[in-house]
Formats: C-alpha cells, sequence, structure tokens
C-alpha cells in the first residue's frame, strides 16, 4: 500500500478520535512502522511535530463548538483531553488570539487549522541504494541550535553556514535531537566537529550499525529530498528496526552520507 495512503487512513483516525485519547500505538499500526520512530516519520513527511497537528486540530475544532454554543467551557476542555478548563483557556488563546468566554462576544475572528490531507501517488520510480556499515562509538564537539520540525529546513542550512564562518567548514556532521519521541516541536540542530574548539560541547554516539544512503551533494535541498525519501519509501518496505538516537548527516569529498542507526 502507498504510504501517503496509509497516512490518509491515520489522519481519519486522528480526526475521528479528536474527543477521545489518541494511543499512539494505533497510529503506527496503521502506518506499519515502529512506534518509536513515529515522531520522526509524521514530521519528516507532514513538516508539523504529531503532538502539535493533533493539539491544533482540537482547537480549531473547540472554536467552532465554542461558537455553535451547544457545550459549557469546561465541557469542551474535557472533551479535547484537557485537564482543567485554565489549560484549556491558556492553550486556546495562544492558539485563537482570544479567550474561550470571549468567543461568543464576537471580539475577534477564530483560526482554523485545516485537516491535511496527501495525494495518494508516487511519482518517484528510482530505487533507493544503502549500505550497512559498523561504526565504533564516536565523541565529536560542536554546537547546537533550538528550532522547530517547521523551523528545521531553514534554519539547519543557515546554521550550519553560521558555524562554517566562526569556526571552519571543516565540520563533518549534522544532526537532529528530537527533544521527546511525542512531545512538543521543539527540536535541536546540531553542527559537530572531530576535534574540540573553545566553547564547544562534547556528544558521545555509541557503537551502532547504521543504514548509510550516499547523496551526491551537500546542498540542503538534496538532503532533505532524500530523508523525504527515506521515510516515505524506504521505512515502510523495509523490516529494519530504526534504533532511539539521532541520524547524523556525514559530510565529505562534497558528498553526504545519511546515516540512520538501526538494531541488528
Amino acid at each position: 500500500m502507498n504510504i501517503y495512503t496509509s497516512l490518509n487512513k491515520m489522519l481519519e483516525y486522528i480526526e475521528e478520535n479528536l474527543g477521545n485519547e489518541i494511543k499512539y500505538s494505533e497510529l503506527a499500526k496503521i502506518l506499519g512502522i515502529n512506534e518509536s520512530i513515529l515522531q520522526r516519520f509524521f514530521s519528516v513527511l507532514c513538516n508539523i511535530s504529531l503532538s502539535d497537528y493533533i493539539r491544533k486540530r482540537r482547537l480549531s475544532n473547540a472554536g467552532q463548538d465554542l461558537i455553535e454554543g451547544k457545550e459549557k467551557i469546561i465541557d469542551i476542555a474535557m472533551k479535547y483531553q484537557y485537564e482543567s478548563s485554565t489549560s484549556f483557556s491558556r492553550a486556546f488563546e495562544k492558539f485563537h488570539g482570544i479567550k474561550p468566554s470571549q468567543v461568543k462576544k464576537g471580539l475577534a475572528p477564530l483560526k482554523i487549522f485545516y485537516k491535511l490531507h496527501f495525494e495518494e501517488k508516487n511519482e518517484e520510480n528510482e530505487n533507493i541504494q544503502y549500505t550497512i556499515i559498523e561504526r565504533e562509538k564516536m565523541i565529536l564537539y560542536g554546537m547546537k541550535v533550538e528550532t522547530s520540525i517547521e523551523g528545521l529546513k531553514k534554519d539547519a542550512p543557515y546554521f550550519c553556514k553560521e558555524m562554517s564562518i566562526k569556526y571552519g567548514g571543516d565540520f563533518r556532521y549534522g544532526m537532529t535531537e528530537y527533544v521527546s519521541r511525542f512531545g512538543d516541536d521543539k527540536c535541536y540542530f546540531w553542527v559537530l566537529y572531530d576535534k574540540y574548539k573553545k566553547g564547544f560541547e562534547e556528544y558521545k554516539i555509541p557503537e551502532s550499525k547504521w543504514i548509510s544512503i550516499r547523496i551526491n551533494s551537500q546542498e540542503a535541498k538534496d538532503i532533505q529530498k532524500t530523508i523525504r525519501r527515506f521515510y516515505a519509501e524506504f521505512i515502510p518496505s523495509s523490516k529494519y528496526k530504526i534504533r532511539e538516537l539521532p541520524e547524523l548527516e556525514y559530510y565529505h569529498d562534497n558528498i553526504t552520507d545519511f546515516l540512520v542507526p538501526i538494531e541488528v
């Protein structure tokens, strides 16, 4: 089955259960992937974190419920899985720019966050070529920038350029570190060197086996295209179990190796 068909089925499941607890194990089952990589999988293909998507769809619907005026604020808060009317009001105001109690007064327009839908076709016809490599424990040094799932595509290449100007262009790795598997939208992008330079943080990467996909470019757009194809095509078709470690972009000889840690 085309992965976008499965994604649409998962999005329909989310839509039908916005007023209920949504179990990530069920979402992973619909997609046919490991629950451990669900967050990365969804964010790469949808450009938004899974938790943020669900939160915004709930708040979007909550605004429409308030306009209809058939339910109390506390009932709507409970319906969309908020523990109290206070936490709901805080989230609602941050999203819509207006308090729930002000909706009926018509003091400001509400926002709508559209449900995602994918065209169920795959225009790629070139197979992804890969190798399995084994690497010993690595100790790397560098700096990170805080960003978001949506901001990563812009912030990562900008930070690479900034680090190259300030510390030299001999960095070897780029790495995206997610704050939590199913948490908020926040993540970090690291630029890492083989050697320590003043002000750098140390990052230890354990011994592992890796899927290695070669990209004949170091341009951000080419790397991002390959990563998207990896999640859309390779993951649903493979039996490899992805480890809960960050993926690496290894830059060398004017090419990039996209490295994904696996359990074998």
